[in-house]
């Protein structure tokens, strides 16, 4: 697994074990793909990842651009890995204190990069009290990334859909085992595209909101 564009392209990511049942990397393949949809949204993004797991889809779009990514994972094994592969692409990045977001200047950009690490369960729904407390109001890029076929997916959708924090223009990846059926039009959500690659799929829905959340 590797960064596959960027800033830091090519860079090894660590995985978790081959026997792992707890983590599911997105291939690299399949989120080459998807960046490649998604590459006019990315520059300037703030970023939410949401099942973080080894924190691979966010860091891609740090590496092609965005200015902040905030990872959301709450198994300890998912939320080691993500800070093994912050400092692979970040070698010397700060990790604490837990309330102030890392802070690091990127190649080539003249403000530092804010990245936001949650702990959280969110088979209870999304931390809107973490994210009002590190005033993360909004955000232009969001990746879903759930057990397949465990209905996760769907009920975080609808949580997000009840509490949209999307801004005008940008897009929600729900990623999904490809066999599965999400709902096409939520009240603040609409289904524009969807992808399938091999067994993964991604379903990507636009805003309908006009203003900020």
């Amino acid at each position: 697994m590797r960064i596959i564009s960027g800033w830091a392209r090519g860079r090894k990511l660590f995985s978790p074990p081959a026997n792992s049942q707890a983590i599911r990397p997105t291939s690299d393949r399949a989120r080459e793909a998807l960046f490649n949809i998604i590459s006019g949204h990315i520059e300037h993004a703030d970023v939410l990842d949401l099942f973080a797991g080894t924190g691979a889809l966010g860091l891609e779009a740090l590496s092609r651009g965005a200015n902040t990514v905030t990872f959301v994972e709450n198994s300890r094994q998912a939320l080691e890995l993500i800070k093994r592969n912050l400092l692979v692409c970040m070698p010397g990045i700060s990790m604490s204190p837990p309330d102030h977001p890392p802070q690091k200047p990127l190649p080539h950009a003249k403000k530092p990069a804010i990245i936001s690490v949650i702990q959280h369960d969110l088979r209870k729904g999304l931390p809107l009290k973490t994210f009002d407390k590190k005033q993360l109001s909004s955000f232009d890029l969001v990746f879903l990334d759930p057990p397949y076929s465990t209905g996760l997916c769907q009920q975080l959708l609808k949580d997000w859909d009840n509490h949209n924090r999307l801004k005008p223009d940008g897009l929600l990846i729900a990623e999904e085992r490809s066999s599965e059926t999400l709902v096409d039009q939520f009240s603040t959500l609409r289904l524009v595209d969807k992808r399938t690659y091999g067994e993964t799929g991604f379903w990507i829905y636009q805003s309908t909101l006009r203003n900020h959340p």
